[in-house]
């Protein structure tokens, strides 16, 4: 499972990367059977952002792989962690967390234009997203990110997905600027997806997503890793996830239970 040299060039150049055909059948029904398990069970940390005639239409969980066995079993036995570390070229490779995220047929609450690394206790530039979808997606509700923005060096406000700001936030960062009302200005990247491909993508990027106004369900297994220079990071505001118990000071390793490393 070794990336060609331009998959890994694209990935540092552009900040996010496709890649074709590179998870099994078998793992892709793994994490399947392991999203029903979650739903069925979720963590204190589901959220649901839209509702349609009483069903939840787009929600999401994470931190669960520790209780969900099949989670578990692909972050740590599928090869994945080689990806990431091709991608980042690092040779520590950490797990940060996993993220599911589904949107139902009918959604048309959209994923608003954000950066990642805001959100979270990590500091650094090694660092990976890899976006897993477990059903057909066509372009039209693909994520979508802003190529090159992760070399802005700059970090804009977290908001949360219903659309405002968390209540404890950092007032020195600006917001994201507005990339649908001004589309021309900025390169975007998204595809038409199949199951066994996936999105890299690094921490700082701006991205967002359409509703799903196909007649498909939108799951996607996100797993996030992070790699040589990353260090935790005490936010001024709040972070998603909590981490409420990691005990780690500013500008410490990423070496805790709830960070393994992974072994390559």
């Amino acid at each position: 499972m070794s990336l060609c040299q331009t998959t890994i060039k694209n990935y540092k150049k552009f900040g996010v990367v496709l890649i074709k055909n590179i998870i099994s059948k078998k793992w892709i029904e793994t994490l399947a059977k392991g999203i029903e398990k979650n739903f069925k069970n979720p963590s204190q940390y589901k959220c649901v952002y839209e509702e349609l005639n009483g069903k939840e239409v787009f929600y999401d969980d994470y931190c669960n792989w520790q209780k969900i066995s099949e989670y578990k079993d692909f972050i740590f036995n599928s090869n994945i962690a080689k990806v990431a570390s091709e991608l980042m070229q690092s040779k520590k490779v950490n797990l940060f967390h996993e993220h599911v995220l589904i949107k139902e047929p009918g959604s048309t609450k959209r994923t608003p234009w954000h950066q990642d690394q805001p959100y979270y206790c990590v500091d650094g530039k090694d660092n990976c997203s890899l976006w897993i979808p477990l059903d057909k997606i066509i372009k039209e509700i693909c994520p979508e990110f802003v190529k090159f923005s992760h070399t802005w060096n700059k970090q804009y406000l977290p908001t949360k997905f219903f659309g405002h700001s968390y209540e404890k936030k950092d007032d020195g960062l600006e917001n994201v600027p507005d990339i649908s009302a001004n589309v021309e200005n900025y390169d975007i990247a998204s595809w038409d997806l199949m199951p066994g491909d996936l999105i890299a993508f690094n921490f700082s990027i701006i991205h967002g997503a359409p509703g799903n106004l196909s007649p498909n369900r939108r799951r996607a297994f996100s797993v996030r890793f992070v790699g040589d220079d990353a260090t935790f990071a005490k936010r001024k505001g709040e972070v998603s996830p909590p981490f409420p118990e990691v005990k780690l000071n500013h500008g410490d390793k990423m070496n805790s239970p709830s960070f393994p490393e992974i072994k390559i």
